[in-house]
């Protein structure tokens, strides 16, 4: 029964995500404009190019739905797309890329979305340099290019990114939910790591194309939601197999995931927003697994997530990374929606796709943006050794609210960005909006 329940607990969320009509929708792009972002949440300096290659990976675990009664297993190729942004040389006339996805649901119309971009399709990567490598994991029912601001954003930053679309079992009803989570539970982490392994493999003598411009050497991760259940077992934290939560999963597709995670993945930061696992009910680690995790980690989450559990989940994975030193970005108030593209639904759109798409408090454009200048100063930090970037993370007051910056008679509308200068405000904010948020660090052995 408790089994039941967790499947169900999270179709209830999961389910709210599919549209029931179909509608045409655009992201707020910010074409470049510095806009209302903080400072590192604005564009860089790079050219985006982008596209998309397939992964096969041979002989994976498998199980079909009769397998979570019986046990049976199989082994097949499971191919997917990732989608790619880089560095890249400009192209005289291109015009940048506008990318789609449909949201299909059961027994709903397809919702279908199309978002323009900045990147610029198959534009040859640039070869001034190598750049770090960055991997983005969505959640559950979501796709590869959903975060697709903030893949474009790194790029323009210096970074190559690739953003996996994991394709996620079509759901049909409760049953399908269930098998199709159960999969997830094994996919995610497995998905990573050996997309990561095959890149980092073409990208060494002898490669090409976008893979020429690679420093696998500079490895991070980034997951939201299920992408971060994923990404924290690849970081060194092992799953707990005693876990319930694992027990829907057949035997040997559990023993295929505990052989691959039992090492980290060669990765060297890695991101976690709204994290699923670690809530009480469907908890897959133990404070001792946690504790193993060596390598510098973020954590973003909003304070009243009700998927991830923010004050019993989020929070107890953040407080049980002892073994390395983290930072915790919080958005006060904020639900689970705490990543993703700011979209533009048209009038009359479905409320199942606004409660997916966006956040009930916050603007989703604002979150991209805060999102965008966090994630930038801490790979910065500790994939390009950019010490500097460590002063915007490492905040004078943990809760925003309580930061100072002397206002004088009409300064209060001059867009100025704190630096160092300002010593008792979020570095990178403007003068008076660095409201409504929380970031906390703790040192490994806390």
């Amino acid at each position: 029964m408790k089994k039941r329940h967790i499947a169900l607990g999270v179709l209830g969320i999961a389910c709210v995500g599919v549209g029931v009509t179909a509608f045409v929708a655009s992201p707020t792009i910010h074409e470049g404009a510095p806009g209302e972002m903080p400072e590192l949440g604005r564009p860089g300096v790079h050219t985006i190019g982008t596209q998309e290659i397939a992964f096969t990976m041979p002989q994976r675990i498998s199980f079909p739905k009769l397998g979570l009664a019986t046990g049976q297993t199989d082994r097949v190729n499971r191919t997917l797309q990732v989608r790619f942004w880089y560095p890249a040389e400009a192209m005289a006339g291109a015009q940048p890329i506008t990318y789609t996805h449909t949201m299909d649901p059961p027994d709903m119309e397809p919702f279908r979305l199309e978002f323009s971009g900045r990147a610029l399709a198959d534009a040859p990567p640039s070869d001034s340099s190598t750049y770090p490598l960055v991997m983005i994991s969505h959640g559950f029912n979501g796709w590869g290019t959903q975060m697709s601001n903030l893949g474009e954003h790194l790029a323009s930053r210096g970074y190559v990114v690739a953003s996996i679309d994991h394709a996620d079992m079509k759901l049909e009803g409760a049953a399908d939910f269930i098998h199709s989570f159960a999969k997830v539970l094994v996919d995610r982490s497995l998905d990573q790591r050996q997309i990561l392994a095959q890149i980092a493999e073409r990208s060494g003598d002898n490669a090409r194309g976008v893979f020429a411009i690679i420093n696998a050497e500079q490895t991070g991760l980034i997951g939201y939601s299920m992408g971060g259940y994923g990404a924290l077992a690849n970081a060194g934290g092992a799953y707990d197999f005693a876990s319930d939560t694992l027990s829907s999963v057949p035997d040997q597709a559990l023993e295929v995931l505990k052989a691959e995670t039992a090492e980290a993945a060669p990765i060297d930061a890695v991101v976690a927003m709204a994290p699923w696992g670690g809530q009480p009910d469907n908890r897959v680690w133990s404070v001792e697994t946690l504790s193993q995790v060596e390598i510098p980690a973020l954590i973003i989450s909003g304070s009243a997530d009700d998927v991830s559990n923010h004050d019993e989940g989020v929070s107890w994975i953040f407080d049980s990374l002892t073994g390395t030193q983290r930072h915790m970005l919080i958005f006060r108030e904020a639900r689970h929606n705490i990543a993703g593209n700011a979209f533009d639904l048209p009038e009359g759109a479905p409320f199942r796709a606004i409660e997916f798409l966006n956040e009930p408090v916050w603007r989703q454009g604002r979150i991209n943006g805060i999102n965008q200048h966090f994630v930038t100063a801490f790979l910065d930090l500790h994939l390009k050794g950019e010490e500097d970037k460590r002063s915007y993370l490492d905040v004078p007051v943990p809760n925003a609210n309580d930061g100072t910056w002397e206002v004088g008679f009409g300064d209060q509308l001059n867009g100025k960005l704190a630096g160092p200068d300002e010593g008792e405000h979020w570095r990178g904010f403007q003068r008076r909006w660095a409201l409504g948020l929380d970031l906390v660090r703790k040192e490994a052995g806390e």
